[in-house]
């Protein structure tokens, strides 16, 4: 058949391709309000639980506050169906649940300490929440293509090591629990490091989009693995000295963490060289033990670690009480916990921020911990499909950290409370109270939903 005919041919054909485009994201906003309104239900019967379960009564006081977050959230359902049509349709509800278990759980340690108003940290998530969800809608809003993100690569690095700089500044560094990495001004603290770690993922991305090639092709090969050139150990050295930094001066073991293990991660999915995964484990061992012999708050938290049961530990100040009343908890929960409102969540110290895990493991027990896990799953399940679908390099490389990070920061939390790892003080994301890392995580969910739109708009080469 002559290829003139074959032209004629197609374009006779009825347009039942670009109709089924059209067709499919309202299908995906269709299913993504469907989902937004179970999760605004669940967080409004979590609530209601709690209720009952600790004051035998129900306060439509907080009921109607929650009210108001499931309005900010359907409004930004309905800016993703302008700006947004294609964007992924599970990560909005997920985000929106995880959220609303975490208010519902702080609120409930707030009624046994009878804090109300302002001064119960409940209502400050709420209110965090509130300007973390306005956030993600203006990202969404403003950022009509990730691509512009990597023109500012370098800014957006320089912005992340001030940002790190900012809490060893003084007259606004704040020192709390003996880290110092809050800035305060007035009654207002922040921590800076939550937004780092989003300029550092768009930073790392955009640098290995241009350095690659050097990192990935060139270097000597032992034992049947190519490791790279001394010259081409810098940034990973740079940034291993970045987090020693955090680690000694900000006292930060978890951000010191989380940096390096996001850079070696996107270093990886970069080059897909395993020589540099083993050179950054060892300078990881490396760096764990002259810190534990050198700095006594690490040294005391492989202490907790290792001996969380000895008498002495257990007194010592700073030992290991309360990484042992959170296992408690976790035991008195049992498979289905005690029930909202019913357990004593408030044993455990600073049980609605770094322990906020434990108290939900007490009152929603085993079979509730996993159904949260659950989530976290998916959630970072899609935010790497949206990279590794994504044709774009610099796309690629952002989804994958950006979800990396959130993995590996509960994979830090979780470990560190179920005595999995050693205990290092960051806060699990969207459950814990901190509007900082309320605040950062929605940008996140913003920039995947972002990235989610990119890639499914992106022309594809179809084969007939």
């Amino acid at each position: 058949m002559p290829p003139s005919e074959v032209r004629e041919r197609k374009q006779a054909r009825p347009a039942t391709g670009p109709v089924k485009r059209l067709r499919l994201p309202a299908k995906l906003r269709n299913l993504e309000l469907l989902l937004l309104l179970i999760a605004c239900g669940i967080n409004a019967a979590a609530v209601v639980l709690v209720q009952l379960g600790a004051l035998g009564h129900v306060d439509l006081t907080l009921v109607y506050l929650g009210a108001g977050l499931s309005v900010l959230v359907i409004g930004m359902h309905v800016a993703l169906r302008y700006v947004a049509p294609q964007a992924d349709p599970f990560l909005l509800p997920i985000a929106t649940v995880l959220t609303g278990i975490g208010i519902a759980e702080i609120y409930r340690i707030d009624i046994h300490f009878k804090d109300s108003g302002w001064d119960s940290a409940g209502v400050k998530q709420i209110v965090w929440a509130a300007l973390a969800i306005a956030c993600a809608i203006a990202v969404v809003m403003v950022i009509r293509n990730h691509r512009v993100l990597q023109r500012y690569t370098y800014i957006f690095g320089l912005a992340a090591l001030v940002l790190l700089l900012l809490p060893m500044l003084p007259g606004i560094g704040r020192e709390i629990y003996g880290a110092r990495v809050w800035i305060g001004i007035g009654p207002f603290s922040f921590q800076p490091g939550e937004i780092a770690k989003l300029c550092l993922a768009i930073f790392f991305a955009g640098y290995l989009v241009q350095a690659r090639d050097s990192l990935s092709m060139v270097g000597k090969k032992f034992l049947g693995i190519r490791f790279p050139r001394a010259r081409d150990l810098g940034p990973l050295l740079i940034v291993w000295l970045m987090s020693m930094a955090v680690i000694v001066f900000q006292r930060d073991l978890g951000t010191g963490l989380l940096i390096f293990g996001l850079f070696l991660v996107m270093v990886y999915v970069a080059t897909a060289r395993i020589s540099w995964v083993i050179l950054g484990l060892l300078l990881i061992v490396g760096g764990a033990v002259v810190a534990s012999q050198l700095l006594t708050y690490v040294n005391d938290r492989f202490a907790n670690w290792l001996e969380p049961f000895s008498q002495k530990v257990y007194d010592a100040q700073g030992g290991s009480f309360q990484l042992v009343q959170g296992l408690f908890g976790l035991a008195h929960g049992g498979l289905i916990g005690t029930g909202l409102g019913q357990g004593q969540p408030w044993v455990t110290p600073v049980s609605q921020s770094d322990y906020i895990i434990a108290s939900l493991g007490e009152e929603l027990g085993l079979a509730g911990l996993f159904a949260i896990f659950a989530l976290y799953l998916i959630f970072v399940a899609r935010g790497l499909r949206i990279g590794f679908a994504g044709q774009d390099d610099f796309g690629k490389l952002l989804a994958v950290g950006l979800s990396f990070t959130l993995a590996l920061q509960c994979f830090i939390v979780i470990g560190g409370v179920t005595r999995v790892i050693p205990l290092t003080g960051l806060t699990t994301p969207f459950l814990a109270a901190g509007g900082s890392s309320l605040v950062a995580n929605w940008i996140i969910v913003a920039l995947l939903l972002r990235l989610s739109d990119t890639v499914r708009n992106q022309p594809r080469l179809v084969v007939s």
